[in-house]
């Protein structure tokens, strides 16, 4: 017998998180609960403040008639929802059906700043290559150009991912990159959408041979009916944050056009609970195995929510710690 429950859960962040200028005090989102037969499937809805285009609020309704027709017909019909909702309800069908594999692939690229004395006790416990992150564009270009190279000197076998959320101009970006030795530039695995402009981004990776990646330019050409990623030329990658693209399988269908192109797929966070980011670490482990996914954001909760990231100190909640608003 089919059933679901939508629980709304709120869960305090550190302090110093900060999305497009305003700080984030706590993460707020729906987890969908589908129950068929004694088996469980969980799904977070999470829209990203500042990056996701639909709300909580707008989502509600959608949600719930979506599960009332599932345990009505047995059919979950995701396709044409907003991209929180088609993540969140298709992992939870995935997750119902076994079709997601268990093991997942927990070894996150840190996210780094400061002493990369201290980033190194993290390096050793990782296994394959040894990949950090750095946000940069929230300083000069020029402070962010000397600790990039700062890291780079300092740690010979460390290769770099970094993002800048189109902080940059293209005279900015380029500033940024007289200040990395070109020698040490191929270790840059990618710059992720350095310059306000596509186009600028793409100019800047020429001129400098710093690769970049595809994020929130991604994020806007999947919406295009007609959308081919072979189109979207100019990134050695491109990050996939399922949370702002959609759903499970739409993520699945990029990886695969990326694998056939040569670009690398890197799944990413979009700050989602414990619960959102371990299966998407599961998610990685079976689409992605050869790449580190960036998963290391649970670092800015102050709680777990329900499943617990391997080796986490942070205190677990269960959901039913949390607000149950609905069930079918």
């Amino acid at each position: 017998m089919r059933s679901a429950k939508l629980y709304l859960y709120q869960i305090p962040m550190d302090s110093g998180v900060i999305l497009r200028d305003e700080k984030l005090k706590e993460r707020v989102g729906y987890v969908v609960q589908l129950s068929d037969d004694g088996r469980q499937g969980y799904g977070e809805i999470a829209p990203l403040p500042g990056f996701s285009h639909e709300s909580l609020d707008e989502l509600y309704q959608l949600v719930i008639e979506r599960c009332q027709q599932w345990i009505e017909t047995g059919n979950l019909e995701y396709s044409s929802l907003p991209p929180s909702a088609a993540f969140g309800l298709s992992m939870a069908q995935m997750e119902l059906t076994g079709e997601l594999p268990q093991e997942g692939n927990y070894n996150a690229a840190p996210l780094c700043s400061g002493d990369p004395d201290e980033l190194l006790p993290v390096l050793e416990k990782m296994s394959g290559d040894k990949v950090a992150k750095i946000k940069v564009g929230l300083y000069e270009p020029i402070r962010d150009g000397m600790i990039v190279n700062l890291f780079l000197e300092s740690i010979p076998e460390l290769k770099l991912r970094l993002d800048a959320n189109r902080a940059w101009t293209l005279d900015k970006a380029r500033k940024f990159a007289e200040y990395i030795a070109p020698s040490l530039r191929r270790r840059i695995s990618f710059i992720e959408e350095p310059c306000q402009q596509p186009s600028d981004s793409f100019t800047f990776a020429i001129e400098t041979g710093i690769a970049i990646a595809w994020d929130e330019t991604l994020q806007d050409a999947v919406k295009q009916p007609d959308f081919r990623l072979a189109d979207l030329t100019g990134a050695k990658s491109i990050v996939i944050k399922p949370t702002l693209i959609g759903s499970v399988p739409s993520c699945v269908s990029l990886i695969e056009q990326a694998n056939a192109l040569g670009i690398r797929a890197v799944l990413s966070s979009s700050l989602e609970s414990s619960l959102g980011l371990t299966q998407i670490a599961r998610l990685a482990h079976w689409k992605t195995p050869l790449v580190t996914p960036g998963l290391d954001t649970l670092g800015l909760f102050q709680r777990q929510l329900e499943i617990a990231w391997p080796g986490s100190d942070l205190l677990v909640d269960t959901l039913d710690a949390h607000s149950l608003i609905w069930q079918g």
